[in-house]
């Protein structure tokens, strides 16, 4: 008797449920169903905290805990405290603004002309230049500070430290990320262009200004966004280059302010370097969408933009 119970088979119904529930969990051909979930967790993980951030930047009160109601306070009106009185703040906004700018202009151009070399370049020498070339992206950023702070101190000692080293610091780990969007539209684009204006008469050099250069405009014009958005951001190399307060950038504000007394006002800060980081990357990505559209390409510009498939 006791085995005839072991052995009663359970209900057909809660074995079929249990049955099309486990397959509908292992189908590895099935529709994504958590993948959204998880995608929409991490992107509120990520948003949330900057959101309060900069939330706090415009309360009424010093309080970066409570909200006291909305103002410009910290960003205007404080005649001492506010990122415009400050000095020192407004110093900060405009070092990294102009530190940005020239690493925009400086770096843009040379990564052009690298990557137009390094993807023309036929011989032994071309993968260990392509190897070098992509160094600065995977040296430790805090190796590559201290690398630079070493040269500017005792090899090139007539620069020194200041804005100076730092630009030519932003330079040099930011022609890395130039040279890969331009090589990525350069394959994409391939040589049949430029044979094609040489057969009909074009020099190589009249090819390439009136031909290629206007083909990588949407790669040139992404590069200067991107150069600018990590220049504008990096604490790092700004750090160790730095040589005294007049020097400091938002980042290296931010940092040695919050160890100290911290108020509003560094969240106002904060909130305006974040809505220029933006800026640049909106900016590139609506002239990506003008140039889709003037191409009659469908898709997404700001998708090309984040797989850098320009």
């Amino acid at each position: 008797m006791s085995v005839d119970v072991a052995r009663r088979p359970r209900p057909v119904g809660t074995s079929s449920v249990m049955q099309r529930t486990r397959a509908w969990i292992s189908n590895p051909w099935g529709k994504p169903r958590w993948l959204i979930v998880f995608t929409l967790l991490y992107i509120a993980w990520c948003l949330i905290p900057v959101l309060i951030a900069v939330q706090f930047g415009f309360n009424e009160g010093r309080s970066r805990t409570a909200w006291q109601g909305f103002s410009l306070r910290w960003y205007f009106d404080d005649p001492n405290l506010s990122v415009w009185n400050d000095p020192s703040l407004r110093n900060a906004l405009w070092q990294s603004l102009r530190l940005a700018a020239a690493t925009m202009l400086v770096a843009t151009p040379i990564g052009v002309g690298l990557a137009l070399g390094l993807a023309r370049w036929r011989g032994r020498g071309a993968k260990p230049a392509n190897f070098l070339m992509l160094f600065p992206l995977i040296t430790p950023e805090i190796v590559m500070g201290m690398a630079l702070f070493i040269v500017f101190v005792y090899l090139f000692s007539f620069i020194g430290l200041g804005t100076q080293a730092q630009v030519l610091g932003h330079v040099t780990f930011t022609i890395s990320y130039v040279v890969i969007i331009v090589r990525g539209r350069l394959f994409a684009i391939g040589g049949e262009y430029e044979q094609a204006a040489m057969d009909l008469g074009a020099s190589p050099r009249q090819a390439l200004r009136m031909v290629l250069l206007p083909m990588l405009a949407p790669a040139i014009w992404a590069s200067l966004a991107i150069a600018f958005a990590i220049s504008i951001d990096d604490f790092v190399i700004s750090q160790f280059l730095k040589s005294d307060a007049s020097t400091e950038t938002i980042p290296t504000k931010l940092y040695s302010g919050l160890r100290l007394a911290p108020s509003p006002a560094l969240n106002a800060l904060a909130s305006l370097l974040l809505a220029f980081s933006m800026l640049a990357i909106t900016a590139a990505g609506l002239f990506l969408r003008r140039v889709r559209r003037r191409e009659g390409r469908r898709g997404s510009a700001a998708e090309e933009l984040a797989r850098l498939d320009i």
